[in-house]
């Protein structure tokens, strides 16, 4: 039986609870997607509703009532009213840059839907918005000594789950989410079929390895009682098809087995893994490694290629002047 997944969006106004069910059946995206849509969206209708109707900012804006908003109010706000929303969050809820461009996103989202698929507004007031800038930083993985260390630390009464789930994600890079809801039936000889974020299936390929640490679970996993579960590949102790955060835990503990707890790893790390041992030492493409990860942008992929100090040691002496010496001029002896 499907789950039945219960959405209530009566706390905004009718033109954004018709946004976000276009979101959630139309364009397909997650509940978690849409939710966080709704979120921001209703922050920013609380907002609005402090400048422009009551004149002052509520003590608690986040039990300030918004569904009675008057959408005109919406549909006449300015580019400037966004910035000053920004500056709002920023200044006043101390939002980092990340969390700001999340909203910004809702908000160029909502606008546009408002301008391309309603006749409610004619130009889209926020089509120039900005996403505040965010500082790049390199994803944390482990080294390949690392990735062999923590797959010869794997034991005990559930060890070829255990070492199932963490080659999988050393070598396929798939999501948390998309490893917890693989079933049966999307394995196929050297393929497995993912389910990623926006309900957007791709199928990978899996190498030995896998393959190997597939078969051997598979010769001790257990049938399900529940029927709900019977076609999920991963089962806890339970007989239930495991959840994200038991992999999350399952991760943390062989980490710790194998002296790497504490330094900021996570199943979203082995992700970021995957994708470094593939590229640095697979010289995988990176258009191949987008596909690979699910990416719907090469600039998301493309914070995965960082290198090795080793790999720009080897750039810099590979410059065909490296070897280059100066000429010395030769001291020519003044006649007497």
């Amino acid at each position: 039986m499907a789950q039945i997944i219960k959405t209530d969006f009566s706390d905004c106004p009718q033109i954004a609870q018709d946004f976000l069910f276009y979101m959630m059946t139309i364009k397909g995206r997650s509940v978690r997607t849409v939710e966080a849509y709704h979120v921001d969206l209703r922050l920013y209708f609380r907002y609005l509703k402090c400048i422009k109707v009551l004149r002052s900012f509520s003590d608690d804006i986040e039990s300030l009532r918004c569904d009675d908003l008057d959408p005109n109010i919406i549909l006449s706000a300015s580019l400037s009213d966004a910035y000053a929303y920004l500056h709002y969050l920023q200044q006043q809820r101390d939002n980092s840059a990340a969390t700001r461009s999340r909203k910004v996103s809702a908000l160029k989202s909502f606008y546009k839907y408002l301008n391309t698929k309603t006749t409610l507004l004619k130009e889209n007031p926020l089509k120039d918005l900005e996403v505040p800038s965010l500082k790049k930083s390199m994803p944390k993985y482990l080294t390949l000594e690392q990735s062999i260390q923590l797959l010869s630390v794997v034991d005990g009464p559930h060890r070829a789950r255990d070492y199932c789930i963490i080659t999988l994600l050393l070598n396929c890079g798939m999501r948390l989410s998309e490893l917890v809801g693989i079933n049966l039936q999307d394995i196929r000889e050297d393929t497995i079929k993912l389910l990623g974020k926006g309900n957007k299936e791709r199928i990978i390929y899996i190498n030995q390895a896998c393959k190997t640490a597939i078969e051997d679970y598979l010769r001790v996993r257990e049938t399900p009682i529940k029927e709900a579960d019977k076609h999920a590949l991963l089962l806890s102790g339970r007989n239930t098809r495991l959840t994200g955060r038991r992999v999350e835990q399952i991760v943390e503990e062989n980490l710790k087995k194998a002296g790497l707890s504490g330094m900021g790893f996570s199943p979203h790390k082995l992700r970021h893994t995957a994708a470094t041992l593939m590229y640095q030492h697979g010289n995988v493409d990176i258009r191949v490694l987008k596909e690979l990860l699910g990416h719907a942008n090469l600039g998301t992929t493309e914070i995965y290629t960082h290198v090795s100090n080793e790999q720009l040691e080897k750039a810099a002496t590979a410059s065909p002047l490296s070897d280059m010496k100066p000429v010395r001029k030769k001291k020519i002896d003044s006649e007497d």
